[in-house]
């Protein structure tokens, strides 16, 4: 299975690339680890919000649902990322 590390980077470079004010959905991460086949990276969807998650607390994304950010421990079901609030 891939590393924490692999997961949040890859977390970091999509939101990166999307831009501010867009966001992510957790399946891209996934796949941009996994490659298309279906069965491997939805194995890596639970690793994956653990992952953002982490981020969120840190500060370094956030964790939208429906368009509002939310705190990492009410996010339930459908989740986008973004990259955090700038200082």
């Amino acid at each position: 299975m891939t590393d924490a590390e692999t997961i949040e980077a890859t977390i970091l470079r999509l939101c990166g690339e999307r831009g501010a004010g867009k966001s992510i959905c957790p399946s891209e991460v996934a796949r941009a680890i996994a490659g298309p086949e279906e069965k491997v990276w939805r194995l890596l969807m639970h690793p994956v919000r653990e992952a953002a998650f982490r981020l969120a607390r840190d500060g370094r994304i956030q964790v939208l649902r429906k368009g509002r950010p939310i705190a990492p421990a009410q996010a339930r079901g459908v989740i986008r990322l973004t990259l955090g609030p700038t200082p």
